[in-house]
């Protein structure tokens, strides 16, 4: 059960990093990169090193994200 779990997470992770790369909003692409961290975040919990979890989660995903989403809107280039 747990592997099939671990699958679905990194293939989520994959669908969201392809996401990232091909949409051309560019506030969506952030979005979805952010999303690939959180899942990569889930990865990291569910191989039991939630120390390395909590990193991911709070730099990976809330700060990066935050910062570029920022800087995108700051600098008007939402529609890419």
């Amino acid at each position: 059960m747990l592997e099939l779990l671990l699958l679905l997470v990194c293939a989520s992770i994959l669908v969201s990093g392809i996401l990232a790369v091909c949409l051309k909003n560019l506030m969506a692409a952030m979005v979805s990169s952010g999303l690939a961290s959180l899942f990569a975040a889930v990865a990291f919990l569910l191989l039991a090193a939630p120390d390395v979890a909590m990193a991911e989660a709070s730099i990976g995903s809330g700060l990066a994200t935050f910062i570029f989403l920022y800087a995108i809107r700051k600098t008007g280039y939402e529609k890419g």
